[in-house]
């Protein structure tokens, strides 16, 4: 069963004075629960929403809204990469592609020895620059066949 830790317990006792209203708690309790277990569970979420008077399909909504929030194990190498339109016409499908052949893997599955993930997300905001993938928190952009290989190559 999951219980927050007698630390997050105080910070969320010092965060309500801060809101004007406990549903404004929603992100900053997810935050807590993904920082305290590495994801967020089911079980977390309706653990944390009596603290921000929501219901827990609430925080399930907002969780599965931002790409940040992990509701499943992750690699230690997340690759997240754009899906919209910008990256889309400037040649996402080969670079999804390619990143299946090389990691072998599909979306939305981790390779055998944790190292990487891949997702398909929304908008990362570099649709100037597509198309785009994230890892962890870095973005890589331009994207080509060429660049997947020497990013991988960097990251072995």
């Amino acid at each position: 069963m999951f219980t927050f830790t007698p630390q997050n317990l105080q910070k969320i006792e010092a965060l309500k004075s801060r809101y004007p209203s406990p549903n404004a708690l929603a992100l900053p309790l997810l935050w807590m629960v993904q920082e305290q277990e590495g994801t967020i569970s089911l079980e977390a979420m309706e653990a944390a929403a009596p603290f921000c008077d929501l219901p827990p399909i609430e925080l399930y909504r907002i969780a599965t809204f931002y790409t940040m929030f992990k509701l499943a194990p992750t690699g230690r190498h997340h690759i997240q990469l754009c899906k919209t339109l910008s990256c889309a016409l400037c040649g996402k499908a080969e670079i999804l592609a390619h990143l299946q052949e090389r990691l072998g893997i599909g979306v939305g599955e981790m390779t055998p020895d944790g190292r990487f993930s891949l997702e398909q997300v929304e908008c990362l905001g570099s649709c100037g620059t597509a198309p785009v993938m994230q890892i962890n928190d870095v973005n890589f952009e331009n994207l080509t066949p060429k660049k997947i290989d020497e990013i991988l190559k960097a990251l072995s």
